[in-house]
């Protein structure tokens, strides 16, 4: 059963971005990420017609239009909740869910426009970053709708290592993105978790399945991450409620509700977590 929930960690590897670091001068994209971490919506839409009046050619504005559509449809199918990642019966329904069609057609139409964009820069610079993340970005929300939407477990798994490919090479940037091990981490801690039978099936070059690896990787893109921190901490979140370990997940949903104070789902979250160690602290210590 274990296998079904993880594909939702290994689909979101470069799915969502987070902030700048504190060095930098927030850009008008970083704008558009907090925008989006705190379910602004349309907030996110306006700083990108923007961006792509004075900017049409930069992939990112249309790797970010995607991600606000996708996530806005996972919000809308309350998809998002932490408790849907725990429930194994919810992640086993094969039944596919109702997309809005104008919000699909809109979503792939911009993972399109990522892809032209981004591969016309990247034939002039192989290395250019930007073009790079918004590739592994685009990888990563067409990945999130086969195995969520579409519950394409296996599939997703296909898809994933389109992901991987533009994690490793990113990675191999001088100096590299420390955002990208985030996609390293889940595949690490993915394999590292499921059976050994499964393990052969979705075999991934250069991955270990050390579960500890994963969590490790994770935890360097929470501490380390330019875009990727807030969302590593959302994942270990999950990944520390499956794993009986609710004091650790509250902490990073409180770091997460003070920096998204406008997010109603972290709040709600958060608050559920700690209902959860009240009733565990009001039991008291269990004897074997």
């Amino acid at each position: 059963m274990l296998l079904r929930p993880l594909c939702f960690l290994l689909a979101s590897a470069c799915a969502l971005p987070a902030l700048p670091p504190k060095a930098e001068p927030p850009t008008s994209f970083d704008r558009a990420f907090v925008r989006l971490y705190n379910f602004d919506f349309p907030g996110v839409h306006q700083i990108l017609d923007e961006n792509t009046r004075a900017d049409p050619a930069h992939p990112l504005n249309y790797s970010i239009r995607a991600g606000a559509y996708l996530f806005s449809e996972l919000d809308r199918l309350r998809i998002l909740e932490i408790d849907f990642f725990m429930n194994d019966d919810k992640l086993v329904d094969r039944k596919k869910l109702k997309p809005d069609p104008a919000i699909r057609e809109a979503f792939f139409k911009a993972i399109e426009e990522t892809r032209r964009r981004a591969t016309a820069r990247l034939a002039a610079r192989a290395d250019d970053r930007e073009a790079l993340f918004a590739m592994c970005m685009a990888a990563g929300l067409v990945t999130d709708y086969a195995a969520i939407i579409e519950r394409r477990r296996f599939g997703s798994f296909s898809l994933s290592r389109q992901t991987q490919f533009y994690a490793r090479k990113l990675l191999a940037l001088n100096p590299p993105y420390y955002d990208a091990y985030l996609a390293m981490g889940t595949v690490e801690y993915v394999v590292g978790s499921v059976p050994w039978i499964f393990r052969w099936l979705i075999r991934f070059d250069g991955v270990q399945g050390s579960k500890q690896k994963g969590i490790d990787n994770m935890q360097l893109v929470a501490r380390h991450g330019r875009y990727y921190a807030p969302f590593a901490r959302v994942l270990l979140s999950v990944i520390y409620l499956r794993e009986n370990k609710p004091q650790e997940a509250e902490k990073l949903l409180a770091g997460l509700a003070r920096d998204f104070p406008d997010n109603p789902l972290i709040r709600k979250e958060l608050n559920q977590v700690r209902d959860r160690l009240h009733i565990r602290a009001a039991d008291g210590p269990r004897t074997r």
